[in-house]
């Protein structure tokens, strides 16, 4: 599971945001939201639904967490003997957008690949229906 404190500071700079930009929103100093980033100290839960809010994103998102049962089963389920749904997600968040464009490039062109090699595969090898 994500540590929140990389989450929140990936979304600030995600959106090319300052510390005391959302230390504003949060009514805070900047050294004080730092000190959240930073894991100096804990972020009271009032902060977590106003950041929620912010970002347009849910508390559980904020804490590494999946916001539902499947959520948690699709987290889980094995991509490879290695690797997990939830940690390839995690790496892909953790990209810049440029990156994370790039990854959601390759998935839709390697589904077009396997699409296209089905349908080859059908009429290379056609089925009888006489």
């Amino acid at each position: 599971m994500k540590d929140y404190r990389k989450i929140i500071r990936d979304l600030r700079i995600d959106r090319d945001l300052k510390q005391s930009d959302v230390a504003a929103v949060l009514g805070t100093t900047q050294q004080h939201y730092s000190n959240y980033e930073n894991g100096e100290n804990e972020m009271p839960t009032k902060a977590f639904v106003v950041l929620a809010d912010y970002y347009d994103v849910s508390v559980d998102y904020l804490l590494g967490r999946p916001s539902s049962k499947e959520g948690y089963e699709m987290q889980n389920m094995q991509i490879n003997t290695n690797t997990t749904a939830g940690v390839i997600i995690s790496d892909i968040i953790t990209l810049s957008l440029p990156n994370r464009d790039a990854v959601v490039d390759f998935i839709f062109m390697q589904k077009l690949k396997e699409e296209y090699h089905r349908k080859k595969e059908k009429n290379d090898n056609p089925t009888s229906t006489d």
